[in-house]
């Protein structure tokens, strides 16, 4: 019994975590596009947002479970390095948001929260998961 008590408050601790590592994701997003990603999302109905969001929000729960699924034996150091992993992986997603703007024309920022459906969108959702994906590569 013990042990499912265990289990229970490190898959607590770990959800938690993990929690709070989305709602930063949400909010880096929120910092790197134009207008208020919760408008934009669910009351215009902006795909291009929704689909950006979605792309760092699934690279960001990649990231979590890699760390979690190769956590170390002790609970505290597998909770420290899944914060940081999430953390670098938030990083390195702003780092290549801001490059593919840099290296393509427009303000990809603008482009994202266009009504009009933009297949820009489509390359910065699959550099978020290209991204995520490395960096959950150099977990294990």
């Amino acid at each position: 019994m013990s042990d499912i008590v265990s289990g229970l408050g490190r898959a607590g601790a770990y959800g938690a975590l993990g929690v709070v590592l989305l709602i930063l994701g949400m909010a880096l997003v929120d910092v790197l596009t134009p207008g208020r990603l919760t408008r934009l999302i669910w009351e215009r109905r902006n795909r291009n947002a929704a689909i950006l969001l979605s792309s760092a929000l699934l690279g960001v729960g990649g990231i979590v479970f890699m760390s979690i699924w190769t956590t170390y034996d002790d609970f505290g150091k597998g909770l420290v390095s899944t914060a940081a992993f999430g953390l670098l992986g938030l990083a390195m997603m702003a780092v290549a948001f801001w490059v593919v703007d840099l290296l393509t024309p427009g303000k990809l920022g603008a482009t994202l929260v266009d009504e009009e459906p933009h297949p820009a969108v489509w390359v910065t959702a699959s550099c978020n998961l290209a991204v995520s994906a490395v960096v959950a590569a150099s977990i294990a």
